[in-house]
């Protein structure tokens, strides 16, 4: 491909965004122009793929690049990459403040104000998470479409006091997921569906599918998802990454669109765990509009990356999951691989059972959820912008606008949701009580028996087939639903490949755990060096 032809006669057609606005059309056609690089620099000699935060600080301190230049690159390779070339459809809008948030970044700097490690940094956010400018949250939904919040999310806030440059929003499994158990993941009824970077016919999972992609495919340095069961580690996992799902309370929820109060949270996901590890540090804070994070008061650190330890897996006792090797032998054998190398490393091996223990909470976890959804997702509705001002509205705009809306699967969840109570029914509070009791006692059992620094298990096999019609079909292992149900945290490092797919391997622990989980995983990583960047394969070869 003529990387040059990608910007010419950029029109709303050719971009193929939902309801682009001519802001954003101006990006791509004029604000990127390479007359607004260094004058030394064309936007196309500047190589950022699998670059680093921390590469590209000491790129910017030197002069070499400003943050005009790196974000001008970003907003090139998205049109290149993610609607142009092999169109992996990860990004749902983009940011028409970006150059002038890059701008007044790098006249901060020329100042010397530098307000940390995100300083010019481009991230990613997903389109569920509310943001006090021109861009929409939408969770994906046509029915959310024009939703402009009138207050960022307090991560969002975080991520501006930091310095990010917010480059856009990232396409998502419409409603985090939770409208239709026949859904396929990463698919929006605004955003259409999502295509991992490294076979374009393989699914990217979900729900943060589109943060998972862009982050892969180069398109922006890092970016934020949200999880309630698996919609960090699965995207991650999946798409070669790392990612963190942390402890329920040490980042706020506020101004994110709800499913679970219980279970919700965002998270980081990276290339590295270096990464990973400095984001996470930006969004902590205690927030007076999300009273879980009163727990992490003391339990919080603006800088992660003291824990990274290339020797940080020598004396650690970690616990692998014996009953989760089935469903694929070569996923099998990438875990026994990892395995033999964590030994090598110098941790302690043990053999413990908790994911089938825990996995007897689902369909009370589902019943839980379904309750906090419509809870949430009222309360939330009722203070937006949006047209639609309660879940009962949005099932009814589905219906009214079904051939757009529901083209393949419908919305039995949403519907299935819209019959429960209130947080006060017996039901929900009984189901609630169950998983968060039954969960810990078995995490935190077993982990004081064997006096275990961290749990291990494959997070989930490679990427299934993109399927609209049947929706996802993940076989065997999925190993996220231990840390989700209990709030513990969670992390994804990439482990290998298998079929020219990216696998990860978890490692979870108890509450607030994180500079532990860190260290493991940055050792994990750095004796092994997994990650392979995707090469965009049309079709799976065999």
């Amino acid at each position: 491909m003529d990387r040059r032809k990608f910007i010419k006669n950029t029109s709303i057609a050719g971009l193929t965004f939902t309801a682009i606005k001519p802001e954003v059309v101006n990006i791509l056609s004029s604000q990127t122009n390479d007359k607004n690089m260094s004058p030394d620099k064309s936007a196309y000699e500047i190589d950022i793929e699998e670059i680093t935060i921390e590469a590209l600080q000491e790129k910017m301190k030197s002069g070499e690049y400003t943050s005009e230049d790196i974000t001008a690159v970003y907003l090139r390779r998205i049109q290149d990459i993610d609607k142009d070339g092999p169109k992996i459809n990860s990004v749902i809008e983009l940011n028409p403040d970006a150059m002038s948030i890059a701008r007044k970044m790098d006249d901060e700097r020329k100042n010397d104000k530098v307000r940390g490690p995100l300083h010019g940094i481009p991230v990613m956010i997903k389109d569920n998470i509310n943001t006090s400018d021109k861009m929409m949250t939408t969770a994906g939904s046509l029915a959310l479409e024009g939703n402009i919040a009138s207050e960022d999310a307090f991560i969002v806030k975080k991520l501006r006091e930091a310095g990010a440059v917010i480059l856009g929003k990232t396409n998502l499994s419409e409603w985090a997921n939770f409208r239709s158990e026949y859904s396929s993941s990463g698919w929006s009824s605004r955003g259409g569906q999502t295509k991992c970077p490294y076979i374009l016919e393989r699914n990217p999972c979900g729900s943060s599918s589109g943060s998972g992609a862009a982050v892969a495919a180069n398109l922006c340095v890092v970016a934020v998802g949200t999880e309630t069961d698996g919609s960090i580690v699965c995207p991650s996992s999946v798409n070669g990454l790392v990612g963190i799902k942390p402890t329920v309370g040490l980042l706020s929820r506020s101004g994110i669109i709800p499913i679970s109060n219980t279970q919700d949270t965002p998270g980081p996901m990276a290339r590295t765990v270096k990464d990973a590890a400095i984001l996470l540090g930006a969004l902590t804070g205690v927030d007076p509009g999300d009273p879980v994070t009163d727990k992490s008061t003391d339990n919080s650190f603006k800088d992660y990356t003291q824990f990274l330890k290339k020797n940080g897996l020598e004396g650690k006792r970690i616990g692998v999951e014996k009953k989760m090797m089935g469903g694929n032998d070569s996923v099998s054998k990438l875990f026994i691989t990892a395995v033999a190398k964590m030994k090598e490393f110098g941790a302690e091996i043990f053999e413990v059972e908790i994911h089938e223990k825990i996995s007897e909470l689902g369909s009370d976890e589902f019943e839980a959820m379904k309750f906090e959804f419509k809870d949430g997702l009222n309360r939330y509705l009722a203070n937006s912008n949006a047209k639609v001002r309660s879940m009962k509205e949005v099932i009814e705009f589905n219906k009214r606008n079904e051939a757009a809306a529901m083209p393949f699967f419908k919305q039995d969840i949403l519907e299935s949701s819209e019959q429960k109570g209130g947080l006060e029914s017996k039901e929900y509070i009984d189901a609630v009580n169950k998983i968060l009791e039954t969960s810990r006692s078995v995490i935190n059992d077993t982990m004081k028996a064997n006096r275990l620094d961290a749990i291990s298990c494959m997070t989930m096999g490679p990427g299934c087939s993109i399927d609209l019609i049947y929706g996802d079909h993940y076989g065997g292992i999925f190993f996220s639903a231990p840390a989700a149900i209990s709030g513990y945290p969670h992390i994804t490092v990439p482990c290998g490949m298998i079929y020219g797919l990216p696998v990860g391997i978890s490692f979870m622990g108890s509450a607030f755990s994180e500079p532990v989980l860190l260290s493991i995983a940055y050792s994990f990583e750095q004796n092994t060096m997994s990650r392979q960047k995707p090469k965009f394969v049309k079709t799976f070869q065999g």
